[in-house]
């Protein structure tokens, strides 16, 4: 199985990379918080690899962070979520956000993220609560600047995320647009939280 991965970066996207290794280019799944960490195009990096193995495919999730790939491989042993869904939940939150919302008992917060019902959030709450020893926890913070008014190629990265998340393009250009003028910074990740939780 893969673990790790180091190479150049070829092509990089809100949530896919192509990692250049010996020759061979590795598309590998990330989370946002991983994409807006990483080097430029031809630039080395490493990711921690989790390798998913189904009858009819293997795929290759990427994080940059021990703590991301831990959340990860927590998040694929509740009931209801799989490799995909579990990219999606910690593209929603930050790990510090979904650390504090699991050890609260955040169910509000999680339900928040596409895919996640309540149910599913209730789940996540009652059977990882126990298990996060060694990880922290953080408190969402968000100084406010202007607005930007033009699309920009942030806005067409953050557009392009939450269309992958499952979102409708309409929706989610209506949910930037309030994002960005409601204060929140015009950084891809900020942006990118912010419209996640006004697209409707």
């Amino acid at each position: 199985m893969i673990a790790h991965l180091r190479g150049l970066v070829l092509e990089k996207h809100p949530n896919q990379v192509i990692v250049e290794s010996g020759g061979v280019g590795y598309d590998v799944t990330i989370p946002i918080s991983t994409f807006t960490a990483l080097p430029g195009e031809g630039t080395e990096v490493r990711l921690r690899i989790h390798t998913h193995v189904r009858e009819d495919a293997i795929s290759l999730f990427g994080f940059l962070t021990s703590e991301e790939k831990t959340l990860f491989e927590k998040l694929i042993t509740v009931s209801g979520i799989g490799p995909k869904l579990a990219v999606t939940v910690l593209s929603g939150l930050s790990t510090g956000e979904l650390i504090s919302a699991i050890r609260a008992g955040g169910i509000a917060t999680l339900v928040r993220i596409p895919g996640v019902g309540k149910k599913t959030a209730e789940r996540v709450v009652l059977e990882l609560r126990d298990k996060l020893e060694g990880l922290a926890g953080a408190a969402i913070a968000g100084p406010a600047q202007p607005p930007v008014e033009a699309l920009s190629p942030v806005d067409q990265d953050v557009l392009s995320a939450l269309i992958n998340l499952g979102c409708n393009r309409s929706a989610a250009e209506a949910a930037i647009r309030k994002a960005k003028a409601s204060g929140t910074p015009p950084d891809f990740e900020p942006l990118f939280r912010r419209a996640l939780e006004l697209v409707r």
